[in-house]
């Protein structure tokens, strides 16, 4: 017997409730029941049983409310049987849209129900598979950075490499494509990972306050200082310390980070003692640091300590094998199944996901979904909802070379209809020789089958 094949069964009247056991069992099914709907969650913990079959009477229907915690809390594919048509009934028709996979109205035959339960345990199945893999893609070591492409599974493997080496780590890259998460990665997967992990936006902190956050102040050391403040840098110690947008850190200041690095003491405002820190260094930023170098607005000495080992985080539209994966992450994440209806992605907004390039990365990818998930009036996100359509594509995203590949394309596709297929007559028509034609279909990858299975065959070349 196949068990996998559970089906939980919670059902009140218990003649029916031994007619439906004794006919499931018949048809391979492990059969659990409960006969009231609050001992489910006493097995909300076990994997098994993967269907839940409800009975509904209209007469009793149990309260909405718990219909709604326990049900859309619940892992199972629910299929509920009713005595009659719910149409009338706004309530139920809602509950039954929104919760449960399926539904019949009793009577229902054996091999109907059993037909209809293996259809929903195919569909357990399939979600237990893609949340497998997804689990597999997530790396979840690497402290949720998400992805499966070539691209991403490199930055795995120099994340794995650079972690326990104790050196300063320079993380480059566009705004939006993940570069605290590349942080908080190497952090997690250090030697390290058990102390603290203080992460400083430059860029957020004025420029007269920068001292104080990051080397702290003793007290009375200036007007308003009523007491000692340990920086940001001593809140680090023996852990990581991540300087985001390194790039907006002012000029005097980073002959005071420089120093820091050299020996690895800092000295508070207003005091003579030094304190000596063990800290690692991670710094990131999205603008071009060497340019600042040469324009002297980096000191270049503070670079080369920053980037001993330096790590390019790949923009969005560089991870086009990503975006599904980490678009269904996001709309897992956001998902809230008791006040919206939304469902899924449709195949076209999947597309366009695609085919969209990202200017705003991941940060964008993740905006878009929300918003269109609050504001999505139906079970599935359309290009509309995100934002999406497809003159973006064309607008920014083709380039020269690809739209001449498409133009050139259309173009032998309809000379080959024109003449029915002939080659002689297609080459002659678009004015090239046969030979060039054969290769520009074999570039653009034009079904053989579509031209004269005499004609297509190539030439010769005479000796």
């Amino acid at each position: 017997m196949d068990t996998s094949k559970a089906l939980l069964i919670v059902d009140r009247p218990p003649l029916d409730a031994r007619r439906i056991s004794h006919e499931m069992r018949a048809c391979g099914w492990v059969v659990h029941h409960v006969d009231d709907l609050h001992q489910v969650l006493a097995l909300a913990k076990y994997t098994l049983p993967a269907v839940g079959l409800l009975y509904f009477s209209l007469e009793n229907l149990p309260k909405t409310i718990d219909i709604e915690n326990i049900i859309a809390g619940d892992h199972r594919k629910w299929i509920a049987l009713i005595d009659q048509e719910p149409h009338e009934n706004t309530i139920l028709s809602r509950l039954l849209e929104n919760l449960f996979f399926a539904y019949h109205v009793l009577p229902i035959e054996q091999q109907q129900l059993d037909f209809l339960l293996k259809h929903a345990l195919s569909m357990v199945c399939l979600g237990a598979r893609n949340t497998f893999d997804d689990t597999c893609n997530k790396k979840h070591h690497d402290h949720e950075i998400i992805g499966s492409s070539p691209t991403i599974n490199k930055l795995y493997r120099i994340i794995d490499k650079v972690a326990d080496v104790d050196a300063s780590i320079y993380i480059s890259g566009e705004s939006g494509t993940g570069k605290e998460l590349a942080a908080r990665a190497i952090h997690e997967r250090s030697t390290r990972a058990k102390n603290p992990f203080v992460a400083v936006n430059c860029g957020a902190i004025p420029s007269n306050l920068v001292q104080s956050e990051l080397f702290g102040y003793e007290k009375g050391a200036f007007t308003g200082a009523g007491h000692r403040k340990m920086g940001r840098i001593e809140a680090a110690a023996e852990g990581t310390l991540f300087l985001d947008e390194i790039g907006d850190l002012p000029t005097e200041i980073q002959v005071n980070l420089l120093r820091f690095i050299e020996d690895k003491k800092v000295q508070r405002i207003g005091s003579l003692d030094e304190v000596s820190v063990n800290v690692r260094i991670l710094c990131a930023t999205h603008s071009n640091l060497e340019n600042a170098v040469k324009n002297g607005n980096f000191r270049e000495d503070l670079y080369h300590r920053l980037n001993v080992i330096r790590i390019d985080m790949p923009p969005l539209r560089e991870r086009v094998d990503d975006i599904e994966l980490l678009a269904n992450y996001f709309f897992d994440k956001f998902l809230d199944r008791k006040s919206m209806t939304v469902r899924a992605f449709s195949h076209n907004a999947l597309i366009l996901l695609r085919q969209y390039h990202w200017p705003g990365n991941i940060r964008e990818l993740i905006n878009r979904i929300r918003r269109a998930m609050i504001l999505c009036e139906n079970r599935l996100i359309r290009p509309i909802d995100l934002g999406l359509e497809r003159r973006h594509y064309f607008r920014h995203s083709l380039s020269l070379e690809k739209a001449r590949n498409i133009a050139e394309h259309d173009v032998i596709q309809a000379a080959l209809a024109r003449n029915k297929s002939n080659i002689q007559l297609t080459a002659k028509d678009l004015g090239v020789s046969r030979v060039t034609l054969y290769r520009l279909i074999d570039k653009h990858g034009i079904h053989h089958r579509s031209c004269n299975k005499e004609l297509i065959q190539p030439m010769s070349v005479a000796k």
